[in-house]
């Protein structure tokens, strides 16, 4: 059973939050049903407040996050600006109609947003890009967008992600400052166990994370990291990326070996033990 909840604030759009993938599926792996999983979309832009960053400038930006951080980025430019609110309602939607399901439609969109020319605000795209997310009905989840009760869960999660002022994050400088006050940049997490609460505002190595969960609660069983590719894709049938693999494979606080995973994948591949996807400059491994 879970002991800790964890809020996550995080936004497809924000390639903070896409990065900091390798993080939470290290935590995921670690810790497994002893914390309780939440998510609040951010809605980072909309038609009032638009992505403040030319097309040019965001792919300089995705070239940059992918040498530093080891997601799989394709570096073209959008076909036009965006906003992320849409996909944020689409979140949301998924989450009211098939609960549990928001992760996985956060995942994909964060995958296809980042390597694929989708438009995030483009209804027709996001409709196809729903349809490939397993066990959720996309129509109905399309259909909901605009519904009173999607619309006002969505504004909860809004406002919520923009009650960061005072408070820890806010104090890392964490934070990004809007009209009324300090808002939680993604993909900032506060973890709760009775009357203990803990901030790790923004983007954080996976170390920020374990020291927080270890002193809320020091009784969790902790699990080891995973002794080679085919035990990490064991907990993920949906896939992951090599920096995912490596990170879940990574001892302590040593730097995870991106190139011995990859080589040790590429194995398995030979042996028809997983499939290769490709994706942006990289690719998602998914177990046979």
């Amino acid at each position: 059973m879970a002991q800790i909840k964890a809020l996550l604030f995080n936004d497809p759009s924000c390639p903070w939050g896409y990065s900091a993938s390798p993080a939470f599926r290290t935590l995921e792996w670690r810790y497994r049903d002893q914390i309780e999983w939440h998510l609040a979309v951010i809605g980072l832009s909309d038609e009032n407040h638009p992505v403040p960053y030319s097309r040019e400038t965001l792919s300089d930006l995705y070239f940059d996050f992918r040498c530093r951080y080891g997601m799989p980025f394709a570096i073209e430019t959008k076909v036009r600006s965006f906003t992320s609110a849409t996909a944020c309602k689409a979140i949301t939607a998924a989450r009211l109609l098939h609960p549990g399901s928001e992760w996985r439609v956060l995942r994909t969109l964060q995958l296809l947003h980042f390597n694929t020319p989708l438009v995030l605000d483009d209804r027709s795209q996001l409709a196809e890009a729903l349809e490939t997310v397993p066990g959720l009905d996309s129509a109905a989840v399309m259909a909901a967008i605009d519904n009173p009760e999607v619309v006002a869960a969505y504004e909860v999660d809004y406002g919520h992600a923009r009650s960061a002022t005072g408070g820890a994050t806010h104090l890392q400088d964490k934070t990004a400052s809007h009209a009324n006050g300090e808002r939680y940049t993604a993909p900032s997490v506060i973890f709760e166990h009775g009357d203990r609460r803990a901030e790790v505002g923004g983007f954080q190595p996976i170390e920020a994370y374990d020291v927080m969960i270890a002193n809320i609660d020091p009784g969790l069983n902790r699990m080891g990291p995973a002794e080679d590719p085919l035990e990490a894709l064991q907990l993920y049938p949906a896939g992951l990326t090599t920096q995912e693999v490596a990170a879940i494979m990574t001892s302590g606080m040593d730097k995870p070996d991106r190139i011995d995973a990859e080589r040790k994948l590429v194995h398995l591949l030979g042996e028809q033990k997983v499939q290769r996807v490709p994706l942006g400059d990289d690719a998602l491994w998914i177990r046979n």
